[in-house]
């Protein structure tokens, strides 16, 4: 494949990881506010972005693999494009691992919290029926279940 095909596929790249990048914002955002549909938006839009990236990767795989070898056949300025925005794609990548990480303790947490909510609510059940059988002693049904 061309030179020219490569630095454009690898500028397509990191323009997806941009976009990744400013959707991983915006799903911090909406973690941070509790807001499920917007979240579940963003997220179906971080899949086609990586479906996107894949698309990419495809391509650029076997050059990646010979990444040094490629780089000597270019000139100068191309050789220094390319690296940037190899370097560019690898920041963005760890600023949006890192993000997701960030998210995915927050949410881990929040599930914590609603199972001790729900242990107490239902302790609390417990709690008023154990009162309710002690105060007033346990009634049998005046319902007749047989008719």
């Amino acid at each position: 494949m061309a030179s020219d095909s490569i630095i454009l596929t690898l500028g397509q790249q990191v323009e997806c990881y941009r976009k990744l990048s400013k959707l991983a914002a915006a799903q911090h955002e909406h973690v941070q506010r509790s807001e499920t549909e917007a979240l579940l938006a963003v997220l179906q839009k971080r899949q086609e972005v990586l479906e996107q990236i894949g698309e990419l990767e495809r391509v650029l795989s076997p050059v990646k693999r010979q990444w040094r070898e490629y780089l000597g056949r270019l000139d100068g300025g191309s050789r220094e494009r390319a690296e940037q925005m190899m370097v560019e794609t690898r920041m963005l990548l760890e600023q949006i691992t890192a993000a997701d990480r960030n998210d995915a303790l927050v949410l881990q947490q929040r599930k914590v919290e609603l199972g001790q909510q729900i242990k107490q609510a239902t302790s609390s059940r417990q709690v008023n029926r154990s009162y309710a059988a002690a105060a007033y002693g346990s009634r049998p049904s005046n319902m007749d279940v047989q008719r």
